[in-house]
């Protein structure tokens, strides 16, 4: 790919949100992170790139489900009803590790579902396994 790979991290929390983008930065990859700080950002700029031609959608979204003004279900609810929005893999990257709310995100149509590890290390090496599964391992549309 000779471009970079697009990436909107949607995360309300400024600490989680900085490793987790200088942990990506930190790869081999191209890539081209947007932080989104709340589920309605989210959307707005979603709907905005799918309409503007000169925006590109992002490759993939790492979405929080704790978000103030939308919660992540309800984003991922809005992202997996627009035909436009739809095919972009949605990584729920969460905190919670509650059976409800892993089963409510793959109802609603989440690629997969990661717990954020409590711990430096540990956070840092989950967000370098999702980066190496989705950009190494997964063909994305």
């Amino acid at each position: 790919m000779t471009r970079p790979i697009r990436i909107l991290l949607v995360e309300d929390n400024q600490a989680d949100a900085d490793l987790t983008m200088e942990t990506l930065e930190a790869g081999k990859l191209r890539l081209q992170i947007k932080l989104a700080i709340d589920g309605a950002e989210a959307i707005d700029y979603l709907r905005g790139a799918a309409r503007d031609s000169k925006t590109e959608l992002p490759d993939l979204i790492l979405l929080d489900l704790n978000l103030p003004k939308k919660d992540g279900r309800q984003v991922l609810r809005e992202i997996k009803a627009e035909e436009l929005l739809r095919r972009i893999p949605v990584v729920i990257l969460t905190s919670s590790d509650a059976e409800q709310d892993i089963l409510k995100s793959y109802d609603l149509g989440a690629n997969c579902y990661v717990t954020k590890p409590v711990g430096l290390s540990a956070f840092q090496s989950i967000v370098r396994c999702v980066e190496n599964f989705w950009f190494t391992v997964v063909k994305l549309p």
